[in-house]
């Protein structure tokens, strides 16, 4: 984050880690270099490889039994990648959330939190985040929104634009930002997909519905929902069935599993059709980390 693309699953060693936003495709780092600033630990990655899920519960990249034969011996996996890889042959998903330190970008006027911009596991994390008070939304590019013909015909910025810069102007010319930690502040004051939804003008509350309402496969992946707001996002998901089919094994809870096996159903047979939708090749959730 910026901007909240899912919840993405990262399993790390001292040496490499490996990350996935679907569950489908594992993306592996090796750790690069480890700084001391005066921010804190500062570790960096590089991507030497991307696998598929399939791959790891077929084993395809473990090393053979045969470990005396000299050919075998030579393309065996990678020591920091097999560590990852025999970690997550065995893993169940979702892992529990862990980050509960959270940075809000404030509203103007109350000064509570509008909408959330970054989260960190632990508290010595939070000075190396960028301090810029400005909120993201997931581009079009990414998340496309339908417009209506008005809106095609009058050329509107996509919808994810508007809302960026309402989300802005909310604000105010001076944002203020401020950290959070979720454990011990009232839950009530936050709001529950990350972002307000208290817009005074009807085309504000418009555009933001839009935006949430479209966002749906994605906000299902957060947890601690209350049990009607994760129906609701549920229901709101069926529009967009190969996203639900894409992520729904990073969902903590279902409500109603009869729906969710029916979208499903519908995204198994436009597969077939339509083939994968090219915007889910694109590492959209590996990037914005």
């Amino acid at each position: 984050m910026p901007p909240y693309s899912g919840q993405m699953q990262v399993v790390e060693t001292d040496r490499a880690r490996a990350l996935t936003l679907d569950s489908d495709t594992w993306e592996i780092q090796f750790l690069h270099s480890t700084d001391n600033h005066s921010h804190g630990l500062k570790r960096s990655y590089m991507r030497v490889a991307t696998i598929s899920n399939s791959d790891i519960k077929q084993k395809k990249f473990f090393p053979s039994s045969a470990e005396n034969d000299a050919e075998q011996t030579e393309s065996k996996t990678d020591e920091r990648m097999l560590e990852l890889l025999e970690f997550l042959y065995e893993a169940t998903l979702p892992f529990p959330a862990a980050d509960k330190f959270e940075f809000w970008l404030l509203d103007n006027k109350e000064k509570k939190p509008l909408a959330l911009i970054y989260t960190c596991i632990n508290e010595e994390q939070m000075s190396s985040f960028p301090e810029q008070a400005e909120w993201s939304a997931l581009p079009d590019a990414v998340m496309p929104i339908e417009r209506s013909e008005e809106e095609k015909e009058q050329e509107y910025a996509p919808i994810n634009y508007q809302l960026e810069r309402l989300v802005a102007a909310r604000a105010g010319f001076n944002a203020k930002a401020q950290w959070f930690n979720r454990e011990i502040m009232d839950s009530d004051m936050f709001p529950d997909l990350m972002l307000r939804e208290d817009w005074e003008e009807p085309h504000s509350a418009d555009l933001c519905r839009r935006y949430l309402k479209r966002q749906s496969p994605r906000l299902l992946m957060l947890h601690d929902l209350s049990l009607d707001i994760r129906r609701q996002c549920e229901i709101n998901a069926r529009a967009h069935a190969l996203e639900v089919e894409r992520f729904h094994l990073l969902y903590p809870e279902i409500v109603d599993q009869a729906l969710i096996d029916a979208v499903r159903v519908e995204a198994k047979l436009r597969a077939v059709t339509e083939g994968q939708p090219a915007i889910h090749k694109r590492r959209d959730g590996i990037h914005y980390i």
